[in-house]
């Protein structure tokens, strides 16, 4: 199974981010560890993972410390050695959040989810993102896992770094 990942780091008001390379990542540990390296002074830091344009992989850490981490499937933890390393140990996200009434946060949700999301799916609530968008923007029809970063990214205030980092 083939993955991008691209790490992002926010220092002050200031983005930026770069792809990092996950095939010596055994644990979380080893992913959190690849974060800390690519952005050491970083208030924020952030991992997105895109496997096979199938499955999405968000991790979070604070000040080097405090690891999150949110899947967009759990069948992606079966299906690869990466995927087991970053979701394995994961529970089930509580789907119900999908059905939110906040209907300024979600343009279009989706009416049934097809995918068994794992991890905090609000990791990204308290920066704009709330776990109710991030589970619908994962399920929504047509939707890639890096059009999902690059929804994130906008909202954020780094897709300028994320284009930058991935000339994309």
């Amino acid at each position: 199974m083939s993955y991008f990942a691209v790490a992002v780091g926010r220092e002050g008001d200031d983005w930026e981010a770069a792809e990092v390379d996950l095939d010596a990542v055994a644990d979380v540990e080893d992913a959190a560890e690849v974060m800390r390296e690519a952005f050491p002074d970083a208030d924020l830091t952030l991992l997105f993972v895109d496997a096979d344009d199938e499955y999405l992989t968000v991790m979070r850490l604070d000040n080097g410390d405090d690891l999150r981490t949110f899947g967009s499937d759990a069948e992606y933890a079966s299906q690869s050695r990466l995927g087991e390393a970053l979701l394995g140990d994961l529970e089930p996200e509580d789907t119900e959040e999908i059905d939110s009434e906040d209907e300024e946060s979600i343009a279009a949700r989706p009416t049934e989810l097809d995918a068994e999301p794992v991890g905090e799916a609000d990791l990204l609530g308290d920066l704009g993102v709330p776990g109710s968008t991030l589970l619908a923007l994962c399920a929504k029809e047509g939707m890639m896992p890096s059009d999902v970063v690059s929804e994130v990214a906008k909202s954020l205030g780094f897709a300028e770094a994320l284009e930058d980092a991935t000339g994309a």
